[in-house]
């Protein structure tokens, strides 16, 4: 196999990982990574599939928890609740998606809608970082600030469909799945660990069943040949999600998203110059 081909695979496929679950857009980096690189494959298939390696990357991260919740259901209404309101907050993506993504994908997966959601989506997430962050300590004789909710098993259900509406947003190439939760999430109250964890729990049924909707829609173009392609962007899409999961809910909470923020603006406007100077 061509040893140029599968070097561009590997590194769409530590992006797609690295990016996944941070407010940058994986869609938005894989589009502008591939135009320039010059990799295409038919209808998105590698694309696709080795976003498998970044859901059984996050399920593996959080398996623990996971099982925790599921043995609680029967006996913990706090863990029924919580299931309740992360598939409530999916629901919104999964009607809308299931309806309108081939509508979506031909009409706005281009590069120059990419940088400029990466543009303005970096821009709000500033905003947002810096006006709706952590409450500061009051002073003695000053009103007592509203705590923000820190525990996301205490979500209520209206505020978990408000989140998932955030998430429709992120259909549009390049705004980030990720960001539109965690965004959404701040505007109704959460901290920004707390909104960066239900992002993480909200992307198992989301991507799951994207992942399951394009595997449908695309599996005729899947071929033996590119096994090995498949199965190396998969390993490293795991590898790098797994790195990521496991150390960003710790960064957002010392550092906040000015990092995310500004890679984006960085990254869009990078975007924007190779378009006009190689189109």
């Amino acid at each position: 196999m061509d040893l140029v081909l599968i070097a561009k695979a590997l590194v769409l496929a530590v992006v797609e990982g690295a990016t996944e679950f941070i407010p940058v857009s994986s869609t938005g980096h894989q589009l502008l990574i591939g135009h320039f690189i010059g990799f295409h494959s038919p209808n998105n298939t590698f694309e696709v599939l080795i976003q498998l390696g970044a859901i059984l990357a996050i399920l593996y991260a959080y398996f623990g928890k996971l099982w925790g919740i599921a043995t609680a259901l029967p006996n913990d209404p706090r863990a029924r609740r919580f299931v309740l309101a992360v598939l409530i907050a999916f629901l919104p993506a999964a009607i809308i998606g299931g309806l309108f993504s081939k509508y979506i994908k031909f009409y706005l997966f281009n590069p120059w809608i990419v940088c400029a959601t990466l543009v303005a989506g970096g821009l709000v997430l500033l905003v947002i970082d810096d006006t709706v962050g952590e409450p500061k300590a009051a002073p003695h004789d000053g009103p007592t600030e509203h705590p923000r909710k820190t525990d996301v098993f205490e979500f209520s259900l209206p505020m978990a469909l408000k989140i998932g509406l955030f998430q429709c947003i992120a259909m549009i190439p390049g705004v980030s799945r990720s960001g539109a939760t965690i965004v959404g999430a701040m505007l109704m109250g959460a901290s920004k660990r707390s909104a960066t964890e239900f992002s993480f729990y909200l992307a198992m049924p989301t991507m799951a069943g994207a992942f399951a909707k394009d595997l449908l829609d695309n599996y005729k173009n899947l071929s033996s040949n590119d096994a090995l392609l498949i199965v190396i962007g998969f390993v490293a899409a795991f590898i790098s999600a797994l790195i990521v999961v496991r150390t960003v809910l710790d960064y957002v909470s010392r550092h906040g998203f000015w990092l995310f923020a500004w890679w984006r603006i960085i990254v869009g406007s990078l975007g924007f110059a190779g378009l006009i100077l190689f189109g």
